[in-house]
């Protein structure tokens, strides 16, 4: 078939986590939040005394979240996490001098507490050149869907690896709403290209996991797995009609027409 786009995942299919474990996670989002607290201390949001109270509500809210959006296929954003946090000390009788907190200084927040996580995620050595090459087909569109509660860190990864600029859409579930598997955002990021739901079925999906492979089958797409070096907890065997496996992210040239 001619291949009108190709639509890739972007952890662990275009970029690697190094050594990824749920405890080096934590580690990133647990330093991250520090480096957030220490702006909302700045800024006499909320005082050093607030901070503990703060940590424990922002805590479980994130893991009340995360289970949610596994359950639901629904996104919390990161900015929402925050805003719940600080709502939920206000409402337990903490000062909380919210004339200080607005949309833009909430969004910068989360793109602090992402900022450890960010720093982590590194291309692979073919990921740049496979782009480049990509993008030299003037009839080809690419374009990236990440499941990730903040669209400013894949924007910013992307952009500090002088990457941003061979995707004609950038797509998360921060910014949709709905994560992978749900079809409607295959859907979407296909609209953003300029490609409607017909279109699907000569459209190709490059995903590392379920998520992806199920989303693009439900989407009528085809799926390329890239075969990952890490299994992760819990993962869901792969079991798809004429699935094409690669282990190199360059080897999706083979299979553009």
């Amino acid at each position: 078939m001619r291949v009108k786009a190709l639509i890739f995942d972007f952890g662990f299919t275009l970029f690697s986590f190094e050594n990824p474990s749920i405890e080096k996670y934590f580690d990133c989002f647990n330093r991250g939040l520090l480096k957030s607290l220490d702006i909302l201390k700045q800024e006499k949001i909320i005082e050093e005394k607030e901070i503990d109270n703060f940590i424990k509500i922002f805590n479980r809210k994130r893991n009340t979240f995360f289970k949610s959006s596994l359950k639901t296929k629904e996104e919390f954003p990161t900015t929402l996490l925050f805003k719940s946090a600080l709502t939920a000390l206000k409402e337990r009788g903490y000062i909380i001098k919210v004339e200080n907190v607005k949309e833009e200084f909430i969004e910068n927040l989360a793109e602090i507490y992402h900022s450890c996580e960010e720093e982590e995620w590194k291309p692979y050595k073919e990921t740049k050149s496979t782009l480049e090459s990509l993008s030299k087909s003037s009839d080809l569109k690419i374009g990236l869907i990440s499941n990730h509660p903040n669209h400013k860190t894949i924007k910013n990864v992307l952009k500090n690896n002088e990457m941003k600029q061979y995707f004609d859409a950038i797509v998360t579930s921060a910014k949709f709403g709905k994560r992978k598997p749900n079809p409607d955002i295959f859907f979407h990021t296909l609209k953003k290209m300029g490609l409607n739901k017909d279109a699907a079925k000569d459209c190709m999906m490059v995903g590392d996991e379920a998520a992806d492979a199920v989303g693009a089958f439900r989407a009528g797409m085809q799926l390329i797995l890239k075969e990952r070096e890490y299994e992760f907890p819990f993962e869901r065997e792969i079991n798809l009609p004429n699935l094409i496996k690669i282990k190199s992210i360059n080897e999706v040239l083979n299979y553009i027409k």
